[in-house]
């Protein structure tokens, strides 16, 4: 089993310019994402400029930039100057503020302004169906579901995965996200349902080899490493 069996899109999740560039050469990357967190951490200092100097280099595949306000007034300032920096670029709006407040009024605004959005960090059944009702079946737009997060609480994905595909059935040009994967059972699972994109990060990214290896095989490289260890380690009894 390889990539290349799915049918689901691999998005590369990160904010280091030159892991991007690479991942970028790889022919199953179609798209990138970003999001604050991710720039933190990676160490970027200037947002506008970072995202200038991506938008450089990736011209061909989906870019996302996040508006970065908790007002609504100012989510949708930002969020019309983002799409402007690119027509690949997809202006990521948080489906609520920090107060819990909806986005639903910004969504609509800039989807009305012909602006592509990823309408993130969607968790619940009426998330989706509030942010589904102002999305435009003229207008490019992404989903995203924290099916990580939501099995981070105990609970099932795939039930709310169902669920939102169909909610977006009759908007051809929207594709749903799972966003925050575990593990790369993940993309099966994600591809299985009929979802449309997953987020990778790096590391998961990393393991891709690992599909399909012989569990025979995977089971006695586990035990070399083991063993390789505790020799290291000088450990004896």
């Amino acid at each position: 089993m390889t990539l290349e069996n799915f049918n689901i899109k691999i998005f590369a999740d990160g904010a280091d310019l030159d892991d991007m560039l690479e991942l970028h050469s790889k022919h199953y990357v179609k798209g990138f994402t970003t999001n604050p967190t991710l720039m933190r951490k990676a160490g970027v200092i200037n947002y506008k400029k970072f995202a200038k100097n991506v938008l450089n280099e990736i011209k061909d595949k989906p870019v996302s930039f996040e508006v970065l306000s908790d007002n609504l007034f100012e989510m949708e300032r930002q969020g019309l100057e983002i799409a402007n920096w690119g027509n690949n670029v997809y202006v990521k709006v948080p489906v609520t503020n920090t107060q819990g407040v909806s986005t639903r009024d910004v969504i609509e605004k800039l989807v009305s302004e012909g602006c592509k959005v990823n309408v993130t960090a969607i968790m619940t059944n009426k998330q989706v169906e509030e942010v589904s009702a102002v999305l435009s079946p003229s207008v490019p737009s992404f989903v995203s579901v924290f099916a990580g997060r939501i099995a981070d609480t105990g609970r099932f994905p795939e039930e709310i995965v169902k669920s939102s595909l169909v909610q977006i059935s009759t908007l051809p040009l929207t594709e749903l996200i799972w966003a925050s994967p575990r593990e790369l059972l993940n993309i099966v699972q994600a591809n299985s349902l009929g979802c449309h994109i997953i987020t990778v990060g790096s590391d998961l990214l990393n393991k891709v080899s690992l599909f399909g290896v012989s569990l025979e095989e995977y089971s006695i490289d586990t035990v070399k490493m083991f063993h390789a260890d505790a020799l290291k380690s000088g450990f004896f009894l």
